[in-house]
C-alpha cells in the first residue's frame, strides 16, 4: 500500500481540501501505477509554528511536503509520471507555487511489507494476491473501491 504523508507548514488545510487532496492522490496513484485504490492511504500532519527550518533558518512562508512510500518495481517513467501528477494535485488544491511543493517517493521491497495482515505482492501481481484473501477482507477492499 502506498502511504502518502502530507505535511503542511505555515498554512492550514481545511477538512474539505484534505478530502480532495486524499481523493486525488489516491486517484493519481491508481491511474499511473494500475494499483487498486484500496492500496492507497493518505495521512496529514501540520508543523507547529517555528518548527520548520530551511538552511538552518525558520521558514515563514507556506510549504507542503508529500512523502510517498510505494512498492518497488516500477520504471523511472512511471515514477516520474507519478511524482509530477502528485505535484500537480498539490498545486491545484493548495494554490501554492510549485517552488513551495516538495514530493519524495521511496521504494520499499513488497516482501518486507504487511498490509491487511498479509505480505504484499510484487507490483503487477495484485490480482493473484487478492484472490487468496479471505472473503470478508475481499468485500471490505472492494467497498473501498466504490
Amino acid at each position: 500500500m502506498p502511504t502518502y504523508t502530507v505535511t503542511n507548514s505555515n498554512f492550514n488545510l481545511n477538512s474539505k481540501i484534505k478530502r480532495e487532496i486524499a481523493k486525488d492522490i489516491t486517484k493519481t496513484h491508481s491511474k499511473v501505477t494500475g494499483a487498486n485504490t484500496y492500496f492507497a492511504q493518505v495521512i496529514f500532519t501540520k508543523t507547529k509554528k517555528n518548527n520548520h527550518f530551511m538552511g538552518g533558518k525558520i521558514t515563514k512562508n507556506p510549504q507542503i511536503f508529500l512523502l510517498g512510500q510505494i512498492r518497488a518495481g516500477r520504471s523511472i517513467k512511471v515514477k516520474n509520471k507519478l511524482i509530477l501528477g502528485l505535484r500537480d494535485v498539490l498545486i491545484k488544491k493548495t494554490k501554492l507555487d510549485s517552488s513551495q511543493i516538495w514530493v519524495y517517493i521511496i521504494d520499499l521491497n513488497p516482501s518486507q511489507m504487511i498490509e491487511y495482515g498479509t505480505i504484499l505482492p510484487k507490483s503487477g501481481k495484485e490480482k493473484q494476491w487478492f484472490s487468496k484473501l479471505p472473503p470478508n477482507l475481499k468485500k471490505k477492499l472492494l467497498d473501498l473501491e466504490k
